[in-house]
């Protein structure tokens, strides 16, 4: 289990917490391989009912984790410890709660569509910037986000890449609802020990039935996405992108 996690069973409630506060819960491979267990272990546990998913300091997840991924670029793991993950929270039989108290970036935002209840901080920033980074969309987006919002607004969304706030998120259906800040942490747990003191077996088979449809569907998406996004991170366009951004200067597409 990876050392950037914080993992508390209480009341039902399996909290799974991202802890890299520094670097505001950027996710290395190792914590995609604790994310997956850690899922795993509250999905089969018995005495868990509802899986809350979380982070410490005032971000949420910033994404991956670039100096880490381009460490791992040749690696089969760079993109098959996160499809794993992917692959197992879009396919819990329990309800999965995020609280999402500051920014979510990349694939800090796609965990959230295959969360059941997604509750935010009036102050969190969303932003999908795969074609920025010289990426295509991941974690299900390319099918999950144009049934939200239709194709013109996924394509502003996942490929002009721009920050959007909770309350945006909110009208799009990406998340729930906003909190404000000082209240977020109690706003969530209520609402995971509402869930958590429902008929456990109906809000199992409730959540089923709501995906029965688009599941096998979602999985295959998951395969093709990571196929294209492997390519696309041995592309120059995404050399580019990512030197750029551990350089921290903006990238320069024009020879291309």
């Amino acid at each position: 289990m990876s050392e950037y996690l914080n993992i508390v069973t209480r009341d039902r409630i399996c909290q799974i917490l991202l802890n890299r506060p520094d670097k505001k819960n950027a996710l290395t491979l190792s914590m995609y391989e604790g994310l997956t267990q850690a899922l795993k272990d509250a999905d089969a546990n018995p005495d868990v009912r509802v899986i809350l998913l979380g982070s410490t300091g005032d971000s949420f997840c910033s994404g991956n984790d670039i100096g880490d991924f381009i460490g791992a670029i040749n690696s089969p793991n760079a993109v098959q410890a996160p499809l794993q993950f992917l692959q197992t929270i879009s396919s819990l039989i329990k309800p999965v709660v995020a609280v999402v108290p500051g920014v979510a970036v990349g694939i800090g935002v796609t965990m959230l569509l295959h969360c059941d209840l997604v509750i935010a901080s009036d102050q969190a920033n969303f932003q999908l910037p795969f074609a920025r980074l010289g990426l295509v969309p991941e974690g299900g987006a390319s099918l999950i986000v144009p049934q939200l919002v239709g194709h013109r607004r996924a394509f502003e969304l996942l490929v002009m890449g721009e920050s959007f706030s909770a309350v945006t998120a909110a009208d799009l259906g990406i998340i729930n609802r906003t909190v404000e800040q000082n209240r977020l942490q109690e706003q969530s747990l209520l609402e995971a020990g509402k869930l958590a003191s429902l008929a456990p077996d109906a809000v199992r088979q409730s959540k089923a039935m709501l995906r029965s449809v688009s599941q096998s569907q979602m999985q295959e998406v998951l395969l093709a996405e990571v196929e294209q996004f492997a390519a696309r991170l041995k592309s120059e366009e995404a050399m580019e992108a990512l030197q750029a951004f551990m350089q921290k200067r903006e990238p320069d597409f024009s020879r291309f």
